[in-house]
């Protein structure tokens, strides 16, 4: 699709998200399940339902706009869930997959209000207000879901050994790098 207006990109952009949003409805399960914290665990399931809404808003969207409510590949969002599968699937303790989950979800959160702040302002320059109170309304859930695992991760990171026993074993020099033990 040529893009030769502000409303083909605000266009392609909703696409673009409603793909994303249905690529995390396949991904969020996974994460839970992956959680050891009770809380973590809470806080990914009850994104989903949230992501599942936001869903239900695209639609609407593409609703009143005549349009099919279809997605176009989003490449960004397939690396990040790709990343992480690659933290679901790495052997970890348990404390430290759940940082790194948080993590992957953090970037996932980040590039979704990204994503729907640009729209957002589209739909406002476009005089289209009530899709632009939806975004809005989505924006706001996303960077509720950010602040929720920041907190999470505020109370695990603490939890987290901070080093591992080979590293306590290998002091750091002047340089800050790790000495290597003897032979």
């Amino acid at each position: 699709m040529k893009l030769n207006s502000l409303q083909d990109l605000y266009l392609e952009q909703l696409k673009d998200l409603y793909d994303a949003e249905h690529q995390l409805i396949k991904a969020l399960p996974k994460m839970a399940k992956a959680a050891s914290s009770t809380e973590l665990r809470s806080a990914f399931e009850e994104h989903l339902e949230k992501t599942k809404e936001h869903v239900r808003r695209l639609e609407t969207i593409f609703e009143s706009m005549g349009e099919k409510a279809k997605g176009q590949k989003c490449k960004a969002m397939e690396g990040l869930v790709k990343e992480g599968a690659e933290v679901i699937e790495e052997e970890m303790e348990d404390g430290v997959k759940d940082a790194a989950l948080i993590a992957a979800a953090q970037r996932v959160e980040h590039y979704e209000m990204a994503g729907y702040g640009c729209v957002r302002t589209y739909a406002t320059l476009l005089g289209a207000t009530k899709a632009a109170t939806l975004l809005e309304r989505t924006l706001n859930d996303e960077k509720e879901a950010d602040q929720a695992l920041g907190g999470i991760a505020e109370q695990i990171n603490v939890e987290v050994p901070q080093r591992s026993n080979e590293n306590e074993k290998q002091p750091a020099n002047a340089s800050g790098r790790r000495s290597k033990p003897a032979a």
